[in-house]
């Protein structure tokens, strides 16, 4: 039941972040075959980073926790690699701005549900504790705040600065959750541990999609949102 959680929610949030890109598409021009190209590569470069995660995490490059990290260098950097290189190429795109900023900070809340999924993921001894709410991971508090935030956003009651600042929040929180995963692996003894915490099936498939998709998506999302913003002509003008 566990590994059914991990592979629906990267379902989910997979076809909610395809179906609203393909939205901004064709809003963002009337071309049909520039709409179909746009489309046919996000949908490739979406199969490639689930294909590449899957092969990744069932060769069994990623089940070992010695020196070098195996799971930053074959997951977590080529993956931001990708995001960036992706957003900074597509940061004049005309579909950026199509995107409800609504949208774009309160989808950040199912962050809410990968937290809890963390916890039960402890009880069936997949996680340790510190990587989750009762131990140093602060990312569902972070979660609740999306929800504020979009509300926020719907009664314009909030600026785009105030957004932008929260996105940098955000990708800070994301962070931090990558250094305690990390530390806790190769610095246990920060956390009065004299070997790992961390379970070797946190490298195993569905476990890894934390690290190879949401995670990933998570920080897709903040930075999407600051090139939005940043190229908004409303915060341009502020």
């Amino acid at each position: 039941m566990l590994a059914f959680y991990y592979l629906s929610l990267t379902l989910l949030m997979t076809v909610l972040l395809l179906l609203t890109l393909f939205k901004a598409i064709n809003r963002s021009t009337e071309d049909l075959n520039l709409r179909k190209s746009a489309k046919t590569k996000l949908l490739v470069g979406f199969l490639i980073w689930h294909l590449y995660t899957y092969l990744i995490a069932t060769s069994g490059i990623l089940q070992s926790f010695e020196f070098p990290p195996r799971f930053a260098l074959f997951l977590i950097v080529p993956l931001f690699l990708f995001t960036g290189i992706f957003l900074y190429n597509q940061r004049s795109k005309r579909w950026i701005q199509e995107i409800s900023i609504t949208w774009l900070t309160s989808i950040q809340s199912f962050r809410i549900l990968v937290e809890t999924i963390f916890v039960l993921s402890v009880a069936q001894g997949v996680l340790h504790v510190e990587a989750t709410i009762e131990g140093y991971n602060y990312d569902m508090v972070f979660a609740v705040t999306a929800l504020i935030i979009g509300l926020g956003l719907v009664f314009k009651k909030i600026s785009l600065k105030v957004v932008l600042w929260w996105n940098y929040t955000g990708l800070l929180i994301l962070f931090s959750v990558i250094f305690v995963f990390v530390s806790t692996i190769y610095f246990p003894g920060l956390y009065g541990y004299e070997n790992t915490p961390a379970p070797l099936d946190l490298t195993k498939y569905p476990y890894v999609l934390v690290a190879g998709f949401l995670m990933p998506m998570a920080v897709f999302i903040h930075v999407l949102s600051i090139v939005q913003i940043k190229n908004s002509k409303s915060f341009k003008r502020t």
